[in-house]
């Protein structure tokens, strides 16, 4: 490998038991926060005394996470992100972000006690936008290596926030069901008209806020400049604030009045732009995979012809599919193996052309590389280039 940035090192790479700690240091935390935040969810859920209401705002608010998370892993197919991790997001987003802003919320009730429409205006968005927005600023400080850059900053703020939805959505559609001072008779027609309020037209609002906070903490990792890589996530979750602040707060003031404007002339048209943002992000990604790989490949890290079936994602299934038919399942499973592996290695690798590489990516290299020389024996690929890439070619765009 001579003229590579990753040295020949057969041997496991000494920066990797420093990142092995924290990455369980990491996971013991989370993990107490959520059962923390599960036990203090468990007693306002128990607190209501309606086991029936309970049950319908489960049942309604499951409906949309399927979809919207859904939405989410399409995102992240080029390196997808490890499930237990996107389950911790989404545990965090509802039991501990939820249990925490709730608690400021009430404390602001107790001390300050700002009138409904500017609690909701202000106190909402400030306090549940940073309570989601601190497990991707964990992952930045501690597991930096899981966060590649943009796209996966979006998937991780975006499935934090569903998770959040997903109970904020529970406590909204009891309370409907139950009815009350403020709420109606209640009943299982004004649990409906609230599920379409939040599960049919805006199940992507609170993805839609945290997402800026995601982009500000994809933006830190690839960026060059010291002073940017501190203000981005700051200044996403300003916007996810504002964005917050200002949903909120077209439903109650003006008695409401705004709300249908500011959803049809600021909400739809934000959420289109960032559908249209992540999915250019996404195209992006690809175009740097198929990039990167084949700079790996010229520098002797992995061989040219297997680039098409590393870089495009119908040339990944299309290798899965051979080695599959050829090798049986653990054929299929290696090739899985050996294809997320050069993946991640890309990944590392484009951080090093673009000089924003982390400390330890030689060692995290050396790793990489070693992996896929030991997968290598047991890949096998189609004999020929994928449908529609040039013979001979390694750059080209996602198909």
């Amino acid at each position: 490998m001579n003229g590579t940035p990753y040295a020949a090192v057969p041997q496991a790479p000494s920066g990797s038991r420093p990142r092995r700690r924290s990455g369980v240091v990491f996971t013991v935390a989370v993990s107490i926060a959520l059962v923390l935040g599960a036990a203090v969810m468990a007693l306002v859920l128990l607190a209501s005394g309606a086991p029936g209401a309970l049950a319908i705002g489960v049942v309604l608010a499951a409906v949309p996470v399927g979809p919207v998370v859904a939405c989410f892993m399409w995102l992240d197919r080029y390196e997808p992100e490890p499930v237990a991790l996107l389950a911790l997001a989404f545990g965090w987003g509802a039991v501990v972000a939820t249990s925490a802003a709730l608690a400021v919320q009430v404390l602001e009730r107790a001390t300050i006690s700002l009138s409904s429409a500017w609690s909701a205006a202000i106190v909402a968005p400030v306090t549940e936008e940073a309570a989601k927005g601190v497990f991707v600023v964990l992952l930045l400080l501690v597991r930096r290596h899981e966060v590649d850059g943009i796209l996966d900053g979006i998937v991780y703020a975006g499935v934090v926030a569903v998770g959040f939805a997903f109970t904020e959505n529970i406590l909204y559609l009891a309370s409907a069901y139950m009815g009350g001072a403020g709420l109606g008779p209640g009943g299982i027609g004004a649990a409906t008209g609230t599920f379409v309020v939040r599960g049919i037209f805006s199940p992507f609002a609170h993805p839609l806020f945290t997402v800026a906070i995601g982009i500000g903490v994809g933006y830190a990792v690839v960026t060059r400049s010291g002073v940017i890589r501190w203000l981005a996530p700051v200044v996403g979750y300003g916007v996810a604030v504002g964005a917050h602040a200002l949903w909120n707060g077209s439903a109650f003031f003006a008695g409401g009045s705004l709300f249908l404007l500011t959803y049809l002339f600021a909400m739809v048209p934000a959420f289109l732009l960032a559908v249209a943002f992540a999915v250019w992000v996404r195209k992006r990604e690809g175009q740097m995979l198929a990039r990167a790989l084949a700079d790996c490949a010229r520098r002797g890290l992995l061989p040219h012809q297997e680039v098409p079936w590393l870089a495009r994602l119908a040339g990944r299934r299309s290798a899965r599919s051979f080695a599959k038919a050829h090798s049986g399942r653990a054929g299929a499973k290696a090739m899985t193996s050996y294809q997320q592996q050069a993946v991640e290695l890309a990944f590392l690798h484009d951080r090093y052309l673009r000089g924003t590489a982390p400390a330890d990516f030689v060692q995290r290299g050396q790793a990489m590389v070693a992996r896929l020389a030991a997968l290598r024996p047991y890949v096998l690929f189609p004999p020929s280039s994928p449908r529609g890439w040039p013979v001979g070619a390694q750059l080209g765009g996602p198909r």
